[in-house]
């Protein structure tokens, strides 16, 4: 069985750098967080976003879930997380950009293609679903394709999925109408080691 004791090796490791080596950061950020981007990432180990973009702590405000998802704006009195943050990103830290980074070979995306989700879980299936229109698309479009190929334009097609659902949101669309949020998608071939953008001029992710 796994133990933590890498984990707390690793704090260690962080404590003589953050706070023996040079105090200044943490210092910095005794009383509030300095981060003008959130990125909403995907859960998977392999796709840490600070680590993938070589950040400081402070840097990112980050929202990771199972496929990078970002749901419809509801006011359902449910629980919702996702949102919640993307609140507290806007309103209260006032960030700038906002960064929906999927990934190739995404577990959550593949279980929406295969509809292996509905069958064995609790809660993943109905969380995936708010990409079936990007599953829809892929359908629809990509019917000639291997399945390979569909289900990487159905991760990157999720990633647009969730660029629509954050102008759902009064908050977000007044401010990137306004000129002071821009939005941004983004896709990590974790295999080729290699991040694409989304281009809105061409309508393609393109690698950076």
């Amino acid at each position: 069985m796994a133990n933590t004791d890498r984990l707390i090796e690793g704090f260690q490791r962080f404590k003589k750098h953050y706070f023996g080596q040079d105090t200044r950061l943490y210092a910095s950020m005794k009383t509030g967080q300095p981060a003008k981007t959130l990125m909403v990432g995907c859960s998977d180990s392999r796709v840490d976003p600070a680590i993938l973009t070589d950040c400081d702590p402070g840097d990112l405000f980050t929202v990771r879930n199972v496929a990078n998802l970002v749901p419809p704006c509801e006011h359902d009195g449910l629980h919702h997380g996702t949102s919640s943050a993307l609140e507290f990103a806007v309103d209260n830290l006032q960030v700038e950009n906002i960064i929906v980074m999927g990934h190739a070979n995404c577990g959550g995306i593949r279980a929406l293609w295969q509809d292996e989700a509905q069958q064995s879980s609790k809660f993943i299936h109905q969380w995936v679903s708010i990409a079936q229109p990007a599953k829809d698309w892929v359908k629809s479009q990509n019917m000639k394709d291997d399945e390979a190929s569909q289900l990487k334009a159905c991760e990157q097609r999720a990633v647009l999925v969730s660029l629509e659902n954050l102008m759902s949101f009064e908050c977000v669309r007044e401010r990137v109408e306004e000129g002071r949020l821009t939005l941004h998608g983004w896709y990590f071939d974790l295999a080729a080691g290699e991040l694409f953008c989304f281009n809105s001029q061409t309508g393609l992710f393109e690698p950076v």
